[in-house]
Formats: structure tokens, C-alpha cells, sequence
């Protein structure tokens, strides 16, 4: 989903950076917009925008009067947030096109969560691609890009890397790896995991260090 761009209309800049501090790390690239005139600059100046997260309550121009002139010629996924609860309001969104409504005070991790099932209802997500850092990694058809190129992986290094970035930021044993990964109780030594992790390192070259190895344990797959 990294080529995927939303837009964060709001006027408050600590609510932009908080929503932003989520999304990006769901690697969304983000746009920001600081009232309803900006919006609409910064929305027709990127004919490629996935998702509009649109405040109400704004100066210049309210985001009802932005939606209404986003849907003259889009069909953009709309999310309004907003501190009403009115239910006037919430029903003037719906008549507008908006897609999903979220009240102030909201949880960052449900919204971020609502943006992805919007998106893939609109069938902006792949969910058979994962894309994290400079790794974009295709399930269905097992194909691995590293920077845009293609990189050949054998079967086993494969399926340790889907392991590895399903599991971003948590760290592994060598024995939950086997058993996750070779899918059988392991009770030799640590070289099977250990070679292949080699083997992994040596073609994401310069990303080789997104594998990180944790002394006496095993390993974390971490993007700065």
C-alpha cells in the first residue's frame, strides 16, 4: 500500500500529527491540508489521492462545502471527523457522498483501521501485497521487489520473509520461526534458521539490516 496517498484535512496541526503518526506507519504517504480552501488545492493539484480524512468544523471553507465541491468530480473514499454528534449533520454527510462518519474524540488505531476497510472496499488494497519499507511482497504470485526490482527467493526464504514482515516489530525465537516457518518441532541446533537468514540478508542488501539479530534468541524484522 505504499503508492497509496490520503489526505488529512483538518485545522488543528496536533490532530494532523497524530492521525499522520498512525497512517504512516501502515505506510500510507500522507498529505496534509490546514483548512477547506487548502484542501481543495492540494486535492486537485494530485489526481492521485486513495482517501480524504475531512474535518468539519474549519476556517475559509467548512469540509461539507469541500465534499460537495470533491464529489462535482470525484469519487474519492471521504471519512468526516468531526466534534459534532448531531444528527442533522451526520445525515447532510450522507446526502453529500461521504463514506464513513467518526466523532471526536476517536481512537487512532480504529481510524486507521476503518481507512483500510474503506479502501479495500473500494479496491485500493491488495490484500495480497504487503508492502513495507523498501520491500513490496506479493503472495499470490511470490514475487518479491526490493527498490522496484525484482529479487529471486527460494521457497523457504520466501515464506521466512512473509514471517518476518507479518511480524514487523516483534521479536522471534529460532524455535517459534521453525515451527511457524517449517511448520515441524525443531530439536537440532540453530543452523537452519541461521543459513537462511544469511541467505535472506545477502539478497535485500542494502535492506539486509531490517533483520535484526537479537543475541541468544533470534531475530526481529524492524523498519526504521
Amino acid at each position: 500500500m505504499s503508492d497509496l496517498k490520503v489526505l488529512i484535512v483538518d485545522d488543528e496541526a496536533r490532530m494532523r500529527k497524530l492521525v499522520k503518526d498512525f497512517l504512516v506507519k501502515k505506510d500510507y504517504i500522507i498529505l496534509e491540508a490546514a483548512d477547506g480552501e487548502e484542501a481543495l488545492e492540494v486535492f486537485f493539484d494530485n489526481n492521485d489521492i486513495s482517501l480524504i480524512l475531512l474535518d468539519v468544523m474549519m476556517p475559509k471553507m467548512d469540509g461539507f462545502e469541500v465534499l460537495k465541491e470533491i464529489r462535482k468530480t470525484s469519487k474519492v473514499p471521504v471519512i468526516i471527523l468531526t466534534a459534532k454528534g448531531d444528527e442533522e449533520d451526520e445525515l447532510k454527510g450522507f446526502e453529500l457522498g461521504v463514506d464513513e462518519y467518526i466523532s471526536k474524540p476517536f481512537s487512532p488505531k480504529i481510524l486507521a483501521a476503518r481507512v483500510d476497510a474503506l479502501l479495500r472496499r473500494a479496491n485500493k488494497l491488495d490484500e495480497g501485497v504487503i508492502a513495507v519499507g523498501n520491500i513490496e511482497l506479493n503472495k499470490p504470485s511470490h514475487i518479491v521487489k526490493v527498490c522496484g526490482n525484482i529479487i529471486e527467493l527460494s521457497y523457504k526464504e520466501f515464506e521466512l520473509l512473509v514471517y518476518f514482515i507479518e511480524n514487523k516489530d516483534i521479536a522471534l525465537s529460532r524455535e517459534k520461526i521453525l515451527n511457524n516457518v517449517w511448520n515441524y518441532d525443531y530439536f537440532g541446533d540453530a543452523r537452519t534458521i541461521d543459513t537462511h537468514v544469511k541467505k535472506l540478508r545477502a539478497k535485500l542488501t542494502k535492506d539486509a539490516d531490517y533483520i535484526k539479530t537479537i543475541w541468544g534468541m533470534g531475530y526481529k524484522f524492524e523498519v526504521d
